[in-house]
């Protein structure tokens, strides 16, 4: 213990306290060196913020390296500073290099901007859902089929990036899938990662379309090493279900003017404008011949 309060007391008593302050401020380096180091901190997360903050910061021990060497005379500050400076200048020249690496055609960008990156997906995680898609995009010509009703298989996920497409069971409409919507989204929803199955509808291209295809088994794969991307995945997906949904809720009728309503099962809406109230029949007669509903 004696040893210890020696050491600890010779750390803090070694030097003498100061009895004097500098009148004068320091050199204009010194205090631009500072200036960086609040700004610096003051930086976001993700690429372009690394780069703002690697930069700053960078500038910040430059001119603390400037500033030992030219005012301090001190080759201890200077080198730690310089040991830092050169630091954040190898980190701003990685995040450089990341950002410059993660680059997609025009297509995956604009489905970037207008899909992933409104919900904060970095460019690091949509890069592994690219490459899951082998970065491709495929086209569907006019009048050609995505998938026939009773005869294609359930083997891939895919989302429309332009184009129409019309869907149709035993020939008659049900509604059409947009661009940013899946093609596919129920018949993958309602599989397991080891069911297979093959399509109840037909997709038909109303114009020439674009989309893009995620395997199952590799997507899968993907969502086993990533959970992130398979939360994010069955957001997206649950949400194109609702809007497909909402569709068809559209179209199902249930005769004379009346439109069912999947949100209240219980309740019919009028489609067509009001008309007077009907009286209603006798209680006898309700109860012979049963509820509407």
């Amino acid at each position: 213990m004696g040893e210890n309060a020696s050491f600890w007391e010779s750390l803090i008593y070694a030097h003498p306290t100061c009895t004097t302050w500098k009148q004068e401020a320091e050199g204009s380096i010194y205090h631009l060196s500072s200036i960086f180091f609040v700004v610096g901190f003051m930086g976001g997360s993700g690429f372009f913020g690394l780069l703002y903050v690697f930069s700053l910061l960078g500038l910040g021990f430059l001119c603390s390296s400037v500033w030992a060497w030219l005012d301090v005379c001190a080759a201890d500050i200077f080198s730690w500073n310089f040991v830092l400076f050169t630091i954040c200048f190898v980190q701003f020249v990685y995040v450089t290099y990341q950002v410059r690496s993660v680059a997609f055609d025009r297509e995956f960008q604009e489905l970037y901007s207008a899909l992933f990156q409104p919900l904060g997906i970095s460019l690091t995680v949509y890069r592994k859902i690219v490459l899951c898609c082998d970065a491709e995009v495929i086209t569907l010509e006019k009048e050609h089929c995505y998938a026939m009703q009773g005869k294609t298989p359930i083997d891939k996920l895919s989302l429309l990036v332009s184009g129409r497409i019309r869907v149709t069971v035993d020939g008659e409409f049900l509604h059409y899938i947009f661009p940013l919507q899946f093609l596919d989204s129920p018949e993958w929803d309602s599989l397991r990662p080891t069911e297979e199955g093959i399509f109840q509808v037909t997709l038909t291209a109303e114009t020439d379309c674009r989309y893009v295809a995620w395997r199952r088994k590799k997507l899968y794969l993907l969502f086993a090493k990533h959970r992130f991307i398979s939360r994010l995945f069955s957001i997206l997906i649950g949400s194109d279900i609702a809007e497909k949904l909402y569709a068809l809720n559209d179209r199902v009728h249930v005769g004379q003017g009346f439109r069912y309503d999947i949100r209240l099962p219980n309740f019919y809406h009028m489609a067509l404008p009001e008309t007077p109230p009907v009286q209603p029949p006798p209680r006898s007669h309700r109860l012979q011949t049963g509820s509407p509903r």
